[in-house]
């Protein structure tokens, strides 16, 4: 039985209960009237100059909604803010894309299993987010500032799809995962095709040290040879030890931030972006992009098309950007052109069968091999890691004599394709990099896919149409208007709400 001490000392004296209890009653009623009212009461953040008129309503609507009542409070907050800016649309409904696999076949929710809370506060200030005196100042703004000058914010949320017979571990690569994305605040493009787009970003780590190597003196995948670590752990002040966030001078990590200046301060982490895919915005500036990933779709951009983006300092003063396209895949300068008619984008009507109609990347599974898409630009995310463990951890293991990053990059390229191309085109096909296929003396390939629990940045770029598939200046920060950090969800929490009628 619990104890009540004040409450029983004040009864003691009826004279002085009487004198003190009711003044505290007032001051109870009042404070809970108080917290009540300010609790009903949506948060206040800077008006734009044509407000919602609904924001009370459709902040309360989003908050309550069941795909998003029971998410954590941070992001719930971001995507209720949303509601209640101007807005052509509410933050995207998601919906089950997996059921019970027996009667009565119920929707089985989607698990939130990480996010990432989105602004333009995370880098170099540039001409798309900021207004830099004498650079633009008199010019229309073009990304950032609508509504009078409301910051740009943005949601990401990344869900597993329970569905039966798939992995519901989503560090398995083999799971089947939903990515939705929420902006606010970035005008539409309208001009020479261009886009944003969504990039998942992993950073290179300090692979592990397994000292027998290949023939030919070549590490093993995924790892680095004794030789190799110890000139790694030499660099610098020694960050790059196995395990570390890898650097390119061998300090401590120094992420993208807003003091930053291109070309001579830059983030020494190496990047692996993935492409969300491209949008634009609706009216009132506001922006959604859904996306699915898995192991067809855990595909990154042809790598030697990085010295041609203008991103890496040097380069665009060499000439080199737009030097170089991938419109043909092929496994890039060290390795032999593929004949355009044959792996070229054919505009008869056909089908994909032996490349005679338009190329189709998403035409990833078949029941007939001759039907799925064998001219894939993009190559698994995996191998794009083990390419720069190549060229940027394996200064013993892999050409040793060689310091040029291009010709390190290209040579790495076209050896780490060959492993898993089994008919010498250069090109990793459907059917090659698909999950379950061997190669390289392994029984399958999900040492190729990075999962989706390793990608600790995130990053919205401001595209235009120049042919690459690159991020445009890749690897720096100067087409960049968003940016975001990782935020780990566990366990994991129901995520939709209905079912979608997409059965793939």
């Amino acid at each position: 039985m619990r104890h009540r001490t004040r409450p029983v000392l004040l009864q003691d004296s009826p004279k002085v209960a009487s004198s003190i209890a009711f003044p505290l009653f007032l001051f109870v009623i009042l404070w809970l009237v108080t917290a009540i009212s300010v609790a009903a009461q949506p948060k206040r953040f800077p008006p734009p100059c044509h407000p919602n008129p609904f924001a009370n309503r459709d902040m309360a609507t989003v908050a309550t909604r069941g795909d998003i009542r029971h998410l954590p409070d941070a992001l719930k907050d971001r995507l209720s803010e949303l509601a209640g800016r101007p807005h052509s649309q509410l933050p995207t409904q998601a919906y089950a894309e997996a059921h019970q696999d027996k009667p009565p076949f119920a929707p089985k929710p989607s698990q939130l299993f990480q996010y990432y809370l989105l602004d333009a506060a995370g880098f170099e200030p540039n001409p798309f987010t900021s207004i830099i005196p004498g650079v633009n100042d008199t010019a229309m703004l073009t990304a950032a500032g609508s509504n009078c000058g409301l910051s740009t914010i943005g949601a990401v949320r990344v869900v597993l799809e329970p569905k039966p017979g798939l992995p519901t571990d989503p560090n398995d690569v083999g799971a089947f995962i939903d990515i939705f994305t929420d902006i606010s605040s970035l005008f539409v493009i309208n001009n020479e095709s261009g886009w944003y787009e969504g990039w998942m970003i992993h950073d290179l780590t300090v692979a592990p040290i397994n000292n027998t190597p290949r023939s030919g003196g070549h590490a093993q995948f995924g790892a680095i040879l004794r030789a190799d670590a110890d000139l790694l752990t030499a660099m610098g002040s020694h960050n790059n030890v196995p395990g570390n966030i890898f650097t390119t001078n061998g300090n401590p990590p120094h992420f993208p931030g807003p003091m930053d200046h291109f070309p001579d301060k830059q983030t020494n982490v190496v990047p692996i972006q993935l492409s969300m895919g491209a949008w634009n915005t609706l009216q009132q500036s506001d922006g959604h992009a859904y996306w699915e990933f898995n192991y067809t779709t855990n595909w990154i951009h042809p790598l030697y098309e990085l010295p041609f983006t203008g991103g890496i300092p040097g380069t665009f003063e060499a000439g080199q950007i737009g030097a170089l396209q991938s419109i043909i895949p092929g496994p890039g300068p060290s390795g032999g052109k593929n004949d355009p008619i044959r792996y070229g984008d054919n505009p008869n009507n056909q089908g994909v069968i032996q490349a005679s109609g338009p190329r189709d990347p998403d035409k990833f599974d078949a029941d007939d091999d001759s039907q799925r898409e064998f001219r894939q630009r993009f190559i698994p995310s995996g191998l794009a890691n083990e390419i720069f463990l190549d060229v940027y951890e394996r200064l013993a293991s892999f050409e040793p004599d060689v310091r040029d990053f291009s010709k390190r990059l290209f040579d790495a390229y076209a050896a780490e394709v060959a492993r898993v191309d089994q008919n010498g085109d250069g090109v990793i096909s459907a059917a090659e990099g698909d999950v379950d296929t061997a190669s390289d003396g392994f029984a399958n390939n999900e040492r190729l896919f990075i999962p989706a629990t390793q990608f600790n940045r995130f990053a919205v770029t401001r595209e235009i149409n120049d042919g690459l598939l690159a991020p445009r200046f890749a690897p720096s920060q100067k087409a960049w208007v968003m940016s975001g950090l990782l935020v780990r969800v566990s366990p994991a929490v129901p995520a939709s709400e209905g079912e979608d009628g997409d059965d793939r």
